[in-house]
Parts: C-alpha cells; structure tokens; sequence
C-alpha cells in the first residue's frame, strides 16, 4: 500500500504514500501535482499491541476489546491538534505544512494487522477462544482548515474526499483478513467526538458486525423474492411517494427513511445501485458533492446550530452480498430541539427497538423548509 511514486486516480486527483517515523503510511491527496518531501523528525515511539476479540456468547457477536486507546487525545487545544499540518511549535500526524486530504493509519487502532495464519474462530459458546482483533483504522482528514467541516468544504474539496474514500476501498480491500470496510465520521461532542478537526475514520472488520449481518440477510431475501436490489426498491418507493425528499440530482437522492429511527436521519443514496464506494462511476463520484452539501447545510439550518451527527457509509462486505447489498450514506443526529437530545435509553440501548416522537414526514418538512 506504499509508493514513492504518485499515483494518479479520477478527475486529475493524485495520490502520494510516505512513511511517518513509527512506520506507518499517510497518504496524501492532491488535485494538483505537489511535492509531498517533508520528513517526519518526531521520535520513534512503540505502537500499541494487538487488542483482543472476545465472543459474547449470549448474542454471538464479538466484541473488541482495545484497552490500549485509553490513551489517545481527547479533545486538545486548537495549538496542538495532532490532525492540523506541522507548523512551528507543533510536530502533528502531518509532516507537511499545508495538505488538501490525507490519510494515515490510526496511531491507536482498534484493529490492526494480523499475521498471515490468522483465523477467526467458529462460534463455540462460552468455548470459543480469544483471538488478536484484526483488521486495520485510518484517519481521513478532509481538509487542512481547522476550523471548518464536511458541509462547508467547496465541491472541488467534497471531490477529493470522494476519491479518497473509494481509493481507500479499494487498497484496503486487498489486506488480508478483511471482511467488511467502514467509513463513517462523527461530529460533536454530543456524539463522542474526542478531536475537532473536521475528519473521518476507517474501520475494516476481520469479521461481518452485526447490522451487517442483519442488513445482508434481509436484502439477500428481498434479492431471492424480487430479483431487484432491496435499496433499489426502497429509492423507488422514495421517488413515488416525493413527501420524504430533502434533495436530489441525477445520480444521487437524499431522503428522511421511511422508518426513521432518530429526531433528523437523512439517507444519501446513489440511483443507480452499487456495492460499494470503489464501485461507483466517475460521473457519480463528480455529482455526490452537491446533494451532500445541500443535506448537510438543511441540517444545520433546522435550528441554526451546528448539529451533532454520525455520518456512517453502509457498503457490501468485501467477499459477500456484492449484488445485493446496496452503497448508501446514513446521516443520523440526536438533536430534537435547541438544547435537547434524544437520548437512546431503556428501549433503544437495552432493546434495540428504537421509538420516535416525530414522523418522518415531519423531519422532512423541517430539512425542506429551511432557507439555504
């Protein structure tokens, strides 16, 4: 996954691997050719060991055990954000002084690489061994300004965010052990948030988690019983129904679900199915931008706050449910009104069974209505 030559992607982006001084590669994406030479002189510190995955035997779902993050950042001063370019006075993440989007393993992954007889485990009940959690986290920085955030980029910049999420796709894809690839990102404190910096994370799963595992099981039935992609029928029912619409163009449509499980949750699809990032077409890629931004800015126009969300890309796994498993971008906040969340308490967290005090046709209204 390192090259000391630049490699070129779509649209006239150019991507550039380096070595950080542990070893670790940060890539850097440009839409213009730009030497990318700066050294990172900061000492050479041990990595953290592997974390371990646990089976929790009541549900058969594993659990990442990770107690060495115990010790990342939490929300520093701007001065000594690890995610803002190297400047005098601060040694970050990023060597170089200024950079469009970078990408750079997580200096405390949850997962990480395993070696190559790595095996996950068959369920075996409370017998079921203890393994290295493998997988593999990286950062995705969007931009360089410190102060900003997804929503506010220019439509060149969403551009090559884009390219680096469907280039990261598409190399991770070929580690080992990898089953299923996760971007998402989360934005506010309300929602956990321990760095400022407007940016994105990657986990890549050694196993399926388990609302994949739910949501390949019941598109492979649709798949089975319709021979039609079950996102492809839901995009068409969004399309005759219009009522739950927020934005859309000709490749892409954002939409409040039909079901909605959260006070505001916008889902981003594109129209024509695709498993996943790697898979969508330049033409797609180039028009993603403006329905985002338009989502984006509806949102926090509800209130005229910044609103906290969890912006999590659903995508087939990388070995499974390709032709039936659909890309789409699922926008999620807590916030109900000025100064109230919706907390997910008794039957939400103990339950998963989610219930909601607005209709989504409620929430779509709002996101409409506002004035952009």
């Amino acid at each position: 996954m390192s090259s000391e030559s630049p490699i070129p992607l779509s649209n006239g982006i150019i991507r550039q691997d380096r070595k950080l001084s542990d070893g670790r590669t940060i890539s850097y994406y440009d839409s213009k050719q730009t030497s990318r030479e700066a050294i990172d002189t900061r000492p050479v510190e041990k990595r953290p060991g592997l974390g371990e995955l646990r089976l929790d035997a009541l549900t058969n779902e594993w659990v990442v055990m990770a107690a060495h993050r115990q010790t990342r950042a939490f929300l520093p001063p701007k001065e000594l954000c690890p995610l803002c370019p190297t400047k005098p006075g601060l040694q970050s993440e990023i060597p170089e002084s200024s950079y469009e989007v970078v990408v750079f393993e997580n200096l405390s992954p949850s997962l990480a690489i395993a070696g190559e007889d790595w095996k996950l485990p068959a369920y075996d009940g409370l017998d079921t061994p203890i393994v290295d959690a493998a997988g593999f986290c990286e950062v995705l920085c969007y931009t360089d300004k410190h102060e900003s955030n997804f929503g506010s980029l220019s439509l060149n910049q969403m551009r090559i965010v884009m390219e680096a999420w469907r280039d990261r796709t598409r190399e991770i894809a070929k580690l080992p052990h990898i089953q299923h690839i996760f971007l998402f990102e989360n934005r506010g404190v309300e929602i956990g948030v321990t760095l400022h910096h407007p940016h994105g994370q990657i986990y890549s799963y050694s196993y399926l988690p388990p609302r994949v595992e739910k949501m390949l099981s019941v598109a492979t039935a649709h798949f089975e019983k319709h021979a039609r992609p079950l996102l492809t029928d839901i995009i068409a029912r969004e399309l005759k129904d219009e009522i739950r619409i927020v934005s859309q163009n000709s490749e892409w449509i954002a939409y409040v679900p039909f079901a909605s499980r959260y006070p505001f949750e916008i889902h981003i699809a594109p129209k024509k199915f695709v498993p996943d990032l790697a898979a969508l077409s330049d033409k797609a890629a180039d028009l993603f931008g403006e329905v985002a931004k338009e989502a984006l800015q509806r949102l926090d126009g509800v209130f005229g706050i910044e609103m906290a969300y969890m912006a999590s890309w659903h995508q087939a796994p990388v070995n499974v449910g390709r032709d039936v498993l659909g890309l789409h971008l699922q926008i999620t906040s807590i916030r109900r009104a000025p100064g109230k969340l919706k907390y997910l308490a008794g039957s939400e967290s103990a339950m998963q069974a989610f219930i909601m005090d607005m209709k989504p046709e409620q929430s779509a209204a709002q996101l409409r209505d506002v004035k952009i």
